[in-house]
């Protein structure tokens, strides 16, 4: 069966943090039979920061960012058993939305997949006319990358038929334990784009934390921190491709997780890093936020902070045998529990239902 997926980059990871989430799931829908063409926008000079070649596993249609190249791509929405708009695209998303439900055939699949969920339905709640809250109604599925059961019930009491989560995962064979790597070794090492609904977690987690401990060295990774203001200890790298993911996450004492303001509010709602730096067989301590014992077992899997002062705690308390076993049992589990061949199970059986779903309708109609 053809989808068609309309998101912001399969191809390239800079300012954009689902591309590995896109592509863990995606490579493993392909395994179960399903060809994907996935369109993104030549936008925010993405292109020029590729981290992938386009993949065999799917098909890449990189279209100008303006409102013809928006209606030359929807129209091949026409083509596909399932069409599916991610969150997030960035450009046109709202047109993006109408003429991919226009174009799309009777008895395709309509999805949205959103991967910043509790965000979205806070905008939906205060904005009746919010341009996804009206074509809810539309929609024969909801899928989204996190946010649990409070997310699962926001949409649906918004008017959503089904909505389900796929969390974030690793694919065995990308996110993998490698040698340290000189560049990057430090006590703690956290990798993120700079966001203003992060940027104050940010500063009490990891900046605060450097700044209480001068001895130690931190590094950040990510796009957008180059003008900010950090301690003499805090080594700033820009943003890092994810060639250098399983360095980074292999070179330090420990890593460190920091949810966004409304994933953390929410809550069942693990980052990408999460998955990718246990499955490095990093030492992962992270923001403490409801439903983390889902996927990873506090003090034994994960080491969790309320603050920069209980970072600080634990990094006094850490020794390199201990980060070690806890980053054994993180990736244990993760490999067990959390690839995103699983995941995919999950999608692939959520899409054929939805398929299912709607063409029952169609004969009842």
């Amino acid at each position: 069966m053809k989808l068609a997926f309309y998101g912001s980059s399969l191809l390239s990871a800079y300012w954009n943090g689902a591309a590995t989430y896109y592509r863990g799931l995606l490579s493993e829908l392909a395994a179960r039979g399903w060809s994907a063409t996935f369109y993104e926008p030549d936008a925010f000079d993405r292109q020029a920061h590729r981290d992938i070649d386009p993949p065999p596993w799917a098909e890449v249609v990189v279209y100008p960012a303006t409102r013809e190249g928006v209606r030359a791509v929807t129209a091949e929405a026409a083509e596909a058993d399932v069409v599916i708009k991610a969150s997030g695209v960035g450009v046109f998303d709202e047109e993006l939305l109408d003429q991919i439900l226009a174009s799309a055939r009777p008895d395709a699949v309509r999805i949205f997949w959103d991967v910043d969920a509790p965000a979205t339905l806070a905008e939906m709640r205060a904005d009746p006319n919010h341009p996804l809250r009206r074509r809810l109604g539309d929609l024969d599925l909801v899928l989204t990358y996190g946010g649990g059961p409070p997310v699962v019930k926001g949409y649906e009491e918004l008017g959503a038929r089904l909505c389900r989560p796929i969390y974030n995962a690793l694919t065995p064979s990308e996110h993998r334990p490698v040698a340290p790597d000189p560049r990057f070794a430090a006590d703690l090492n956290f990798l993120a784009n700079r966001l203003p609904d992060r940027e104050a977690r940010v500063e009490a987690f990891f900046l605060a934390a450097a700044a209480l401990s001068p001895e130690r060295r931190f590094l950040l990774a990510g796009a957008g921190w180059e003008d900010k203001v950090v301690p003499d200890n805090v080594t700033r790298l820009g943003h890092l491709g994810t060639a250098d993911h399983n360095a980074f996450n292999a070179s330090s004492l420990a890593v460190l997780n920091v949810a966004r303001d409304s994933m953390a509010e929410v809550g069942w709602s693990p980052a990408t890093r999460v998955f990718e730096a246990s499955g490095a067989g990093a030492c992962l301590i992270t923001d403490a936020w409801e439903g983390l014992e889902h996927f990873l077992t506090p003090d034994r899997e994960v080491l969790i902070a309320r603050d920069g002062a209980d970072v600080i705690e634990h990094l006094r308390e850490l020794t390199p045998l201990r980060a070690r076993a806890v980053g054994r049992a993180a990736r244990r589990r993760i490999l067990t529990e959390h690839t995103y061949a699983k995941r995919a199970a999950e999608a692939d059986a959520l899409l054929k239902y939805a398929h299912e779903a709607r063409r029952e309708r169609s004969v009842h109609a």
